[in-house]
């Protein structure tokens, strides 16, 4: 029997919300590690964050001009906004493997099959983590793992706005940033969602179930 894990798809929120859904749920695992997966696939208004560590010299715009946030997750700095698809992964890899290079692989490996949904070949770059279509670097990839329980993810660029990364280096590399939209003209994000979920759900061996945000957050937090 595969395992369970809920789809949750709450659409665009602040990235703060975003951060804090995932966040909740990698508690009540830890706690109960009976508590269901879960994979958040949200998009966010424009934000910048920085991984924990990151190098500040990779910000080229000036304090309080966009919004900047620190975060747990590994990485440097990224940019989300409208027309990029974030999935928050909320795993136990003690159910799965409890080995955080083969994680970073199996995201990367989602994203693939995503793309070749769409006839497009991603890629990875060896000594790096995301996934690339032609020298263009579509999908971020930044975790963090607290007793084995996984939060942040992997952020895919569909319909992005690239203008936005012109005032960082994108991950502390010089390689081009693109988005899906390159290559498959026409698509939105809302089409790969489902594209997304399937991959996902053959990757993890998991039964994806869609539900509403609201029966997630419900849960009681076991005392």
């Amino acid at each position: 029997m595969k395992r369970p894990c809920l789809l949750l798809t709450p659409g665009l929120v602040s990235y703060t919300q975003g951060w804090d859904w995932p966040k909740q749920i990698q508690q009540r695992k830890i706690q109960d590690s009976q508590h269901p997966d879960v994979l958040f696939l949200v998009e966010h208004p424009p934000v910048y964050t920085l991984g924990q560590g990151s190098d500040p010299e990779f910000v080229k715009f000036a304090p309080g001009t966009f919004e900047l946030h620190r975060t747990e997750r590994g990485g440097e700095v990224t940019y989300h906004g409208p027309g990029q698809l974030v999935g928050y992964p909320v795993l136990d890899l003690r159910a799965y493997r409890q080995d955080l290079h083969w994680y970073l692989r199996q995201l990367e490996e989602v994203l693939i099959r995503t793309l070749s949904h769409l006839d497009i070949t991603g890629e990875r770059v060896a000594g790096l983590t995301g996934v690339w279509v032609k020298g263009y670097k579509v999908a971020a990839i930044g975790i963090k793992v607290s007793r084995w329980v996984t939060l942040h993810g992997f952020a895919l660029n569909v319909t992005t706005d690239l203008r936005a990364f012109e005032v960082i280096v994108p991950c502390g590399l010089t390689q081009p940033v693109g988005r899906v939209e390159q290559f498959c003209p026409g698509v939105s994000p809302a089409d790969l969602i489902p594209l997304i979920a399937t991959s996902f759900a053959e990757v993890f061996g998991v039964d994806l179930q869609l539900v509403p945000l609201a029966q997630v957050i419900a849960l009681p937090v076991p005392q």
